[in-house]
């Protein structure tokens, strides 16, 4: 037992030792590239201040004497006035998307937005990708799925590399036979889901998230047995949120990330208090994984009740509760 928790402060003091050295670089590389671009700016800015006097000795040479060539051709002159009103019409046409969308930018600042990606937005959510990445390193992680098979489990997932890589994670998915995860693989018009392979993905998340725990993973399970509403995954400042639509893969649905600060109007704190909300709900079960049983709790996190990890165990534990 002793050599257990050694070994556990040991890995968890390496964890916060490799944290403070990735931010250490990530820091001196953000000062690094600011550091480029101003003397950049400043290369770009001498250029143009040293070019000004030969640019206006040759307009001062030459435009008297093109502008005597071409002041009585008619036909230039209506097609440069064409030209005129064309590049006037697209600046002020771009002056006013550029004022839309900054009020749009100040808006989605307001709410704590920072990025939106759609499902065929490839570098976009990448760049979301490798943020979760970065975010989950040593911290912990909080999320609300339906099967986990594509965000944890697979390899290519978002949150594959964050569940090895993260101190502590908290993960509520759908209970493989509860009416909530029949009406959502039912609700996927799509001939390779069905309900077999739905419950099957969960209990395959299931058996990976236990597998990390036998390596001294804190994780933590529970199982909720409504239809999934938001897909949520908490990474410190940072919360990923997707939609699940009725009749679509939550795959093609945006994906939105928002920053925690301190604006009150930012939507990162009630999508954090949805989620505690979720979690300390008293009828939604937790996982045991060493015995392989459901646990019911009271709203002050104290067990009333244990059941089997299946349907009728999970009714039965129900119904002894209401």
């Amino acid at each position: 037992m002793k050599v257990n928790r050694l070994s556990h402060a040991v890995r968890q003091g390496s964890v916060r030792v490799a944290s403070r050295v990735a931010m250490v670089v990530v820091n001196t590389a953000r000062r690094s590239a600011d550091v480029v671009y101003h003397l950049a700016i400043l290369g770009l800015s001498a250029g143009i201040a040293l070019s000004l006097p030969v640019t206006a000795g040759f307009l001062a040479r030459n435009l008297l004497y093109y502008w005597s060539r071409i002041e009585d051709e008619k036909i230039f002159l209506i097609l440069v006035e064409i030209a005129v009103a064309v590049m006037l019409v697209l600046l002020l046409s771009s002056v006013g998307r550029s004022w839309r969308d900054r009020r749009f930018a100040k808006m989605a600042r307001r709410a704590g937005m920072l990025s939106a990606a759609s499902g065929g937005e490839f570098f976009a959510r990448r760049r979301i990708r490798r943020l979760k990445e970065r975010q989950g390193f040593g911290r912990d992680l909080m999320l609300i799925g339906s099967t986990g098979a594509r965000t944890f489990v697979d390899p290519k997932g978002d949150l594959y590399s964050v569940l090895h890589s993260c101190r502590e994670a908290k993960i509520m998915l759908l209970d493989p036979e509860s009416e909530g995860a029949r009406a959502r693989a039912k609700a996927i018009v799509h001939p390779d889901v069905t309900e077999e392979v739905f419950r099957e993905q969960i209990k395959k998340s299931i058996a990976f998230l236990k597998a990390l725990k036998e390596v001294q993973k804190t994780i933590r399970l529970k199982l909720y047995a409504d239809p999934p509403f938001l897909k949520l995954a908490i990474l410190g400042d940072y919360i990923s949120m997707q939609y699940y639509h009725a009749g679509m893969d939550v795959q093609m649905m945006p994906e939105y990330l928002f920053k925690h600060d301190q604006n009150p109007a930012s939507l990162y704190t009630p999508l954090y208090q949805y989620f505690l909300a979720r979690w300390n709900d008293p009828d939604i079960s937790e996982y045991d994984f060493e015995t392989d049983e459901l646990v019911f709790r009271d709203p002050a996190g104290n067990e009333v009740k244990r059941g089997p990890f299946s349907r009728s165990g999970a009714g039965q534990a129900n119904a002894s509760r209401a």
